[in-house]
């Protein structure tokens, strides 16, 4: 696969109305007037228009069933997968008029890192699969669109040097609990060491789901791909995979940074993460690929919110697909939102320029939509944005 070179374009910080159709903007294209070449997903002329089914359809002919099902694949009957974005459209908008926004502000802080959109990069592994330069790749594409990336133990490049890759990209490394107790504090330690500036515990994986794609495929990783990040042979496995609530401010300790828990589905549960000690927690359903079936995210989310905050930040993923999905998740609470699939397949469709492509895309569609609600700032969105749809949740 050919590697794709970094474009430069503007910092998405603010967007005005004159790039959306507001004054000052271009008139409107007649038919039969010619497109620009490339004009619609590939972030350039209109990211806003960036087709993520068709970007999946391409990247699943370059990846091939077997990895492409790895990747897109859930658990079991795959309920939580097929439900995950319809369950943001069980919301509707409550547009407000005459509020005089004009100029969008996307950045905002995530655990005192300064990041240009709430939308950030989740975590997913062996990305060697689905480009040659991997995580490197996404660390550039992410760091160009002013996003925040989070980095998979599973990954195919050493934390280290992700991190070297985009040394100024804001980054948090995400922990599985799956080797030796030493080795896992060692891993904790060297994201700290890296400049890494939050460590996310993955707490919903204690075996792994029934994924009946990969199943059937007889899906394996390839000998020869790299994972840096697990220790050789001698290295035992961990003695059980489970993490419990102490191990929030033990891994706080040891590596010296913020503890974001991810995986957390219940208000309940949050509460008890931000008593022992969690900066954030992270509403997540793993992808579909756990539990299934289980509450979508997004409606998982006000409970989390109304247990977590203020004392601690809450993000949240899951079937995020449209800038009209991230207005919905920021008036629900949610302080960011991260993607993982059309990450990965903007990954394997275009390398970094990919990753960049599907993050501005999603981001000007955004400010569209927090335009068209009458909204200028990403960091308050009011609850009152957004109501159930008939026979949405209650």
């Amino acid at each position: 696969m050919a590697h794709s070179q970094d474009r430069r374009t503007p910092d998405p910080v603010h967007v005005a109305s004159s790039a959306l159709g507001g004054p000052g903007a271009p008139a409107q294209r007649r038919r039969g007037d010619d497109l620009p070449d490339g004009v619609v997903g590939n972030g350039t002329a209109r990211p806003e228009l960036i087709d993520l089914d068709a970007l999946e359809e391409r990247a699943r002919e370059l990846l091939g069933p077997e990895v492409a099902d790895y990747y897109a694949g859930g658990a079991e009957g795959e309920v939580t997968l097929r439900e995950a974005t319809p369950a943001w459209r069980s919301w509707r908008l409550r547009p407000r008029v005459l509020t005089g926004a004009s100029d969008v502000r996307l950045r905002t802080t995530l655990l005192g890192a300064e990041v240009a959109t709430p939308i950030g990069v989740a975590p997913w592994a062996y990305q060697a699969l689905a480009h040659p330069d991997g995580e490197r790749a996404t660390a550039r594409g992410a760091a160009a669109a002013g996003a925040l990336m989070t980095v998979s133990t599973s990954a195919t490049t050493s934390l280290a040097d992700v991190a070297a890759a985009r040394p100024a990209g804001p980054r948090w490394f995400q922990l599985y609990r799956l080797h030796s107790p030493a080795h896992t504090d060692d891993l904790a330690r060297r994201a700290g060491d890296a400049g890494y500036r939050a460590l996310v515990l993955t707490v919903d994986l204690p075996v792994f789901g029934r994924r009946l794609r990969e199943a059937a495929h007889g899906f394996a990783l390839p000998a020869d791909l790299p994972l840096p990040n697990r220790p050789d042979g001698t290295v035992p496995a961990a003695d059980s995979p489970v993490w419990t609530l102490a191990d929030v401010e033990r891994f706080g300790r040891v590596s010296g940074l913020p503890v974001v828990v991810k995986g957390v589905l219940r208000g309940d549960d949050a509460a008890r993460c931000v008593e022992a000690g969690a900066a954030a927690v992270w509403v997540s359903a793993h992808g579909g690929r756990q539990a299934d079936p289980v509450v979508a995210t997004a409606h998982a989310l006000p409970e989390v919110v109304e247990a977590a905050c203020p004392t601690a930040e809450v993000y949240v993923d899951g079937g995020i697909r449209a800038g009209s999905d991230v207005v919905c998740a920021l008036a629900l609470g949610a302080r960011a939102v991260f993607v993982g699939r059309p990450a990965i397949w903007g990954l394997t469709t275009g390398g970094a320029d990919g990753v960049r492509a599907v993050l501005d895309g999603l981001s000007a569609q955004l400010v569209t939509t927090m335009t068209l609600c009458g909204l200028d700032d990403v960091a308050s969105v009011p609850g009152n944005t957004v109501v159930p749809a008939v026979g949405g949740p209650r």
